[in-house]
């Protein structure tokens, strides 16, 4: 490793500290991040060519050339970030809007108990199949939405908004649609619809059951009465007019991966058409009002400044650093060593990688490994094999032991203002037990 590739990776690991520790520091992540994501690049730039003219060696010397390449590296690297992040902005509005207008009113009256306990386990399983059906980030949102309408007290909310991380990344892992990882092993051929629903979901599931099993020790008597206030601030809308903004919102969201299959274009784009349709059918609810004084509070260009931008900078900042990593060749180095040094044991390389995945971002993470290893006609690196199913499930499930592991978790962590330190002590070990369990129940599935 040169000490350019030090330094930087010296920069990553301070800035991570940084965000880690910022319930001590009280310095908000997100320009943490911006900083550590633009001293990674510029450390970069000192010397380009070491990293380029290796795997491009007609650019040797041409310095305007390399410089170019660069340039062109890093917008791709941003396109694929900006990608996440409109996915993001996009569904966190359309929840946004179908929350302010009472439509989860339908799925807050389908969780309602008093029971803490029953709570957590109606929360587990519905995040769980939702998850599978839409992506675990969106899931993330639409339940803590729910969650605040259900739940009143903070401390308690903490423990349910964790559970729905865990939830939301074990449902994911078990779908091919419902993470970002297992779309991208999907998508290479090296898993299948029928392989991962069948060989994964079991293990998946006993990641969530094991959790949930633990935390509801943590509960304890019933819930409080809801807030009053809830079911008035949604009266705007008749009721008629609440379930067309619940069906077009929810709807909608499960349409965007048929959107995809259908018209081949990216996610975001499918999030783009749900949230302009939605917008438009509020604006024409609206307009048609008699009084809409205190309803031009709740149209869609007033929730957009509600959205947290900090935590959508954040991710920003975190995406692009890990892809100066992935630029550097770390990612990929660090997957040949895990290799040569298991041994080719594919339940440890794949099980450090999850683990892995709850520091840096399982999506550079999983490309690299794709990129590394080829595809065999049989065995474990064949086509559903062992290797690329427990790459699936560990990916996915992996990030739930850090809250930064995850977009879900990042999203839940902005929302309900969790901090690293409290998950870290709390729930790190919690998930942990989960992975680990699934890991053995798929081992005992293989044997």
């Amino acid at each position: 490793m040169t000490s350019l590739t030090m330094a930087i990776v010296i920069v990553f690991v301070m800035g991570y500290l940084c965000i880690a520790l910022e319930s001590l520091t009280k310095v908000n992540k997100a320009p943490v991040a911006l900083l550590m994501c633009v001293a990674c690049w510029t450390l970069f730039m000192i010397n380009p060519a070491d990293y380029i003219v290796p795997f491009i060696p007609e650019l040797a010397g041409n310095t305007a050339g390399i410089v170019t390449h660069v340039g062109e590296s890093l917008k791709e690297h941003l396109g694929e970030t900006a990608e996440t992040l409109f996915f993001l902005m996009g569904a966190m509005t359309i929840v946004e809007i179908v929350d302010t207008n009472g439509g989860f009113n339908f799925v807050r009256d389908a969780l309602k108990t008093q029971s803490k306990r029953g709570l957590l386990w109606r929360i587990a399983f519905m995040t769980f199949f939702l998850s599978a059906i839409l992506d675990n980030l969106t899931t993330s949102i639409v339940m803590i939405m729910v969650l605040r309408k259900l739940v009143s007290d903070h401390k308690d909310r903490l423990i349910y908004a964790s559970l729905i991380v865990i939830a939301a990344n074990s449902g994911g892992a078990f779908s091919p649609i419902g993470d970002v990882t297992t779309i991208m092993l999907w998508i290479k051929g090296v898993i299948t619809t029928a392989g991962v629903m069948k060989e994964i979901f079991i293990p998946s599931l006993i990641s969530v059951v094991i959790p949930t099993l633990i935390l509801q020790m943590s509960l304890k008597g019933e819930l409080s009465k809801a807030q009053a206030a809830t079911e008035g601030d949604s009266l705007d809308f008749s009721a008629a007019e609440r379930k067309i903004v619940f069906f077009l919102g929810v709807g909608g969201l499960l349409f965007v991966p048929i959107f995809r299959y259908l018209t081949d274009l990216p996610p975001f784009m499918g999030i783009l058409l749900v949230l302009s349709v939605l917008w438009l059918t509020t604006e024409l609810f609206y307009r048609n009002k008699h009084n809409i004084s205190d309803g031009m509070k709740k149209r869609v260009t007033k929730l957009l400044s509600r959205l947290d931008m900090s935590t959508i900078l954040f991710f920003l900042g975190i995406l692009m650093a890990v892809a100066c990593l992935e630029e550097i060749g770390v990612l990929h180095g660090l997957g040949s060593w895990l290799n040569s040094a298991s041994g080719g044991n594919h339940y440890l390389v794949t099980g450090i990688i999850g683990v892995a995945s709850s520091i840096v971002d399982n999506v550079p993470l999983v490309a690299g490994c794709m990129g590394m290893y080829p595809i065999a006609p049989t065995g474990d690196m064949a086509v559903d094999g062992i290797f690329w199913q427990l790459l699936a499930y560990c990916a996915g499930v992996g990030g739930s032991m850090l809250i930064i592991g995850s977009a879900a978790g990042v999203v839940v962590m902005g929302l309900e203002k969790i901090t690293f330190g409290w998950y870290m002590k709390r729930i790190t070990w919690v998930a942990f037990v989960g992975y680990v369990a699934g890991i053995l129940t798929y081992w005992v599935e293989r044997m």
